[in-house]
């Protein structure tokens, strides 16, 4: 008796539209925590490893930004009328380089005065092996939680977004910006010496990070001399074939719980990029 009213004590049962997972760094070495967030709903994803988790998603989507129905999530969880109007959904937040803020044609203005004109950090990182990203200050060490990166090294800090744009776009000559997912779910990455690998692309790249200084200004772009930070996610066991679940698809998937990395769910069944979903709404059980 004792065991059967743990098991429904332990039950949870969530219902909401979907954002991206809350993620914690762990304390002392411990495994990152998670909590997954569905409406006003909150659900410790940590507590339910090795147990069974079920998502079922009905047919309704609300936009993240203005929370109307939409038949279709466009950019990760906008109607159509807000990924064509909003200063978050253009083009150049995927490429900083490209921002057109001061030709005036900036959808949004004082948004973007609010997280384009803010301080950026350029890092390296290792998720699936080397890459080089960007992410306001205040997003760290988010930013790389959320990309299952298991190292990360600050290599600059920035005075805006469009400068880390630049910055970034110079390294990616040497280095890809991109994480290999299916290779990030099947396993830790090999490590990586990172201070060593920053040293070797700013010696390959001297004379253009010099040029980007002499435009924006030495205060502007500013080499980091930090120590790399290393980041661990609870997982019991890591796929050795990586199957990603799909509620469009697939509107019901459930398993049992293996572990947590980046925006993922790992499941015995198959995987799910839960940020991909954001805006659905979907019944949680676990």
């Amino acid at each position: 008796m004792p065991a059967v009213t743990e098991s429904i004590a332990a039950a949870a049962e969530v219902t909401g539209c979907l954002t991206k997972m809350a993620i914690a760094p762990g304390q002392g070495g411990e495994p990152a925590r998670y909590t997954l967030r569905a409406g006003a709903s909150r659900l410790d994803l940590n507590e339910r490893l090795g147990k069974p988790l079920s998502l079922a998603w009905g047919g309704a989507i609300a936009c993240a930004h203005c929370g109307r129905a939409t038949r279709k999530s466009f950019a990760q969880g906008y109607c159509y009328p807000c990924f064509k109007t909003l200063a978050q959904c253009d083009t150049c937040i995927m490429k900083p380089e490209t921002c057109h803020f001061f030709a005036g044609t900036c959808r949004e203005p004082e948004w973007a005065e609010r997280h384009c004109f803010q301080p950026h950090v350029v890092y390296l990182a290792n998720a699936s092996g080397l890459k080089v990203g960007i992410t306001r200050a205040t997003q760290v060490p988010t930013r790389w939680l959320d990309q299952g990166a298991v190292q990360a090294l600050p290599i600059f800090a920035v005075d805006t977004r469009q400068q880390s744009g630049f910055v970034e776009t110079l390294f990616k000559e040497a280095v890809s910006d991109r994480t290999n997912w299916r290779a990030m779910l099947k396993g830790e990455a090999a490590e990586l010496d990172l201070p060593a690998e920053r040293d070797r692309l700013l010696a390959r790249l001297e004379g253009g990070i010099a040029r980007l200084q002499e435009r924006f200004g030495a205060d502007a772009i500013r080499p980091l001399d930090e120590a790399p930070v290393r980041l661990s996610y609870p997982v019991l066991e890591y796929p050795t074939k990586v199957v990603s679940h799909n509620l469009d698809k697939t509107p019901e998937v459930g398993g049992t719980l293996l572990g947590l990395k980046g925006q993922y769910l790992i499941l015995d069944t198959g995987v799910v990029n839960l940020r991909k979903y954001t805006g659905y709404e979907v019944r949680v059980v676990a």
